[in-house]
């Protein structure tokens, strides 16, 4: 198994700001705090050169996708949907620590961030996710869509359970707390927002996507 590489993370707004050397440390800034701005880098230099700059002019290089299809593949599926917002989720083993989060897909604002959760798994995270994600579209009133790129968590709000095979336990009670809530939710609101499956193949990493990889 290859070594994974190194990165520094730049925090332009958060807790404390600067350009830290571990995603632990990164997450600790932006964890509950509203429109925490933040990106990676693969060298110390790269990042403590953004942390003098602009955040947006860092994101925005990102608004564009990039595609690993051909032009016809890509013509088939289209292009995404900017006026939406898009739901990730990213667990540190599984079961592990699981975080989910919101962003606008275009500018990859970030709207909302839940977490890490003990004794979750990645499906979990991404149901929460999304349901998340319809409560605060229905809230702000909004008609934009739902992008996500998990199948099994589509499926999950759509049948309105979760079907984890993850036992409960004393140490996934607060995780199990928020299924709930989530599926109580589903049950007692309507909604009119459409949720779509992120593709992949055809953009690259969903936009709520935590970076890890």
């Amino acid at each position: 198994m290859s070594k994974a590489k190194k990165k520094y993370y730049t925090v332009w707004q958060g807790h404390k700001t600067g350009v830290f050397d571990t995603w632990n440390l990164c997450k600790v800034q932006i964890q509950n705090y509203q429109g925490a701005q933040y990106k990676s880098f693969l060298t110390l230099e790269a990042a403590q050169k953004a942390f003098q700059g602009n955040y947006k002019d860092y994101i925005s290089k990102k608004t564009a996708f990039t595609s690993a299809l051909s032009p016809l593949e890509l013509k088939k599926i289209g292009t995404p949907n900017y006026n939406s917002i898009a739901v990730d989720a990213a667990s540190s083993g599984n079961p592990g620590k699981v975080e989910y989060r919101g962003v606008d897909t275009k500018t990859k604002k970030q709207l909302f961030i839940q977490g890490p959760f003990n004794k979750g798994t990645n499906n979990i995270g991404e149901f929460l996710a999304l349901v998340h994600g319809l409560a605060y579209l229905k809230q702000h009133k909004s008609s934009r869509i739902l992008y996500s790129d998990s199948r099994t968590a589509m499926s999950w709000v759509k049948k309105k359970a979760c079907n984890s095979k993850l036992k409960r336990s004393s140490e996934n009670k607060i995780i199990f707390d928020l299924v709930d809530r989530a599926i109580d939710w589903l049950h007692k609101n309507t909604y009119t927002t459409v949720i779509v499956k992120w593709e992949t193949k055809a953009w690259g990493e969903i936009p709520a996507d935590f970076g890890r990889k």
